[in-house]
């Protein structure tokens, strides 16, 4: 667990909470000032935006406040233990996602222009993995996201992320693509409107794709 000199339940209500762009958690309704609350929830993005890039042997963190703060239609979920650091809350894992404009090989090697819903970043903290918080903190993403992660793109999946999608989700056989994103068999196949290849007109409204 990742522990701050502030307190984490003075900003999360619950276990698991979604925080968007302009770094205020859902659910909020404390009395600090915005500007402390997006300067706490930036530090925590930062800390655990290095931890994640750490763990996964990356040069260069995928999930910092100030670019997080720049992008829009994506979510980071939270996931904390209230009861940790002598009742401060201490952090356990973080799971990013976002749609994101991708060209997409299919099994005939076609190149697909697409919006999928992409899973960007996941870390829980080592001295918490194999404990089930993982599952719990993706199953409630998806619930979050109405998604179904055949259908979701992983942005530079880790070894234990790959082994994580086979155990619970049978994912196995991937498509092989020519940038850092791994799909897997069947994400084309009968895909829900909001994730199929891009219509003439889609945007991003509240962190949700919508078609206009």
């Amino acid at each position: 667990m990742v522990d701050f000199n502030f307190s984490l339940n003075m900003l999360f209500v619950d276990e698991i909470t979604p925080v968007r762009s302009d770094l205020i958690p859902a659910g909020y309704r404390g009395n600090m000032n915005h500007s402390l609350v997006q300067q706490q929830i930036g530090c925590i993005l930062d800390v655990m935006g290095d931890a994640s890039a750490r763990a996964q042997g990356l040069k260069q963190q995928i999930t910092s406040a100030a670019r997080f703060r720049q992008t829009e239609g994506q979510t980071a979920y939270i996931m904390v233990d209230r009861e940790g650091n002598e009742g401060k809350g201490s952090v356990l894992g973080l799971l990013k996602v976002g749609h994101k404009k991708l060209f997409l090989m299919d099994n005939e090697g076609k190149a697909n222009e697409m919006i999928p819903n992409c899973v960007l970043d996941f870390f829980v903290a080592e001295s918490h993995q194999r404990s089930g918080l993982g599952k719990r903190l993706f199953e409630h993403m998806l619930t979050q996201q109405n998604a179904d992660p055949r259908f979701m793109a992983i942005d530079r999946p880790s070894i234990k992320f790959l082994s994580f999608l086979r155990k619970h989700y049978g994912l196995v056989n991937n498509i092989p693509q020519v940038n850092n994103y791994v799909i897997f068999s069947g994400f084309f196949k009968d895909r829900p409107l909001d994730c199929s290849p891009t219509p003439k007109k889609a945007r991003i409204i509240m962190g949700k794709l919508q078609y206009v």
